[in-house]
This record gives structure tokens, C-alpha cells and sequence, in this order.
């Protein structure tokens, strides 16, 4: 699995990074967390640090071309991040068994 940057837009207000990246592999298209690391290594990131929003491959074709979204930290795309996107690229799992402990507690 090989992965090049097509573009970044810096994007101050929201501490993060909009990358357009496309992704050339031999099998089936990989797994949404596995494009997570694989891009976290390559732009040196923490892999809770990048949010994969789009994975789209034409059909027959063995390129990808993704979208993702880079942040400054974990806990920025915690706060932006829709609930499902964080579900889809497993972030912030255990914190949220931490938050339900925590309810049940009051």
C-alpha cells in the first residue's frame, strides 16, 4: 500500500489539516484504520489524530483516492469530530467507557 499527498489546506480555526491523498494497493481496497496509520506514519501523526471522511475506488481499479482531516491533537478532533466519524476511525473508545462509568456512578 503506497499513499501520496495530492493537496493539504491548512485550516487554522478548526486546528487542523484538510489532505486529499491517493492510495495505490494490490488487493482490495484496505481497511479504513488501517489508511488511518498508514497515513498517520507517513505525515508523522498520532493515529488519534487523523479523521479518514472519504474512501471512494473505481471499480476494477487498484487506486483510492481518500479525504482526511489532520489534527493538532486528539482531543481537537474529539471536540469537532460528528459522533460517528469518531466511532468509524475508533477514537476515543476508552474515554468514553470512562464517561459511561461515570454516569453510572451519579
Amino acid at each position: 500500500m503506497e499513499i501520496d499527498i495530492i493537496s493539504e489546506a491548512e485550516n487554522p480555526m478548526l486546528h487542523r489539516t484538510d489532505v486529499t491523498f491517493e492510495l495505490t494497493h494490490e488487493d482490495a481496497t484496505p481497511e479504513r484504520l488501517q489508511v488511518r496509520d498508514s497515513l498517520a506514519a507517513k505525515l508523522n501523526k498520532d493515529a488519534d489524530e487523523v479523521v479518514v471522511r472519504k474512501l471512494d475506488t473505481k471499480f476494477g481499479m487498484r487506486k483510492t483516492v481518500g479525504q482526511a482531516k489532520v489534527y493538532e491533537t486528539a482531543d481537537h478532533a474529539r471536540d469537532v469530530e460528528q459522533d460517528h466519524m469518531l466511532e468509524r476511525n475508533k477514537i476515543g473508545a476508552a474515554e468514553d467507557g470512562e464517561a459511561e462509568a461515570e454516569a453510572e456512578e451519579a
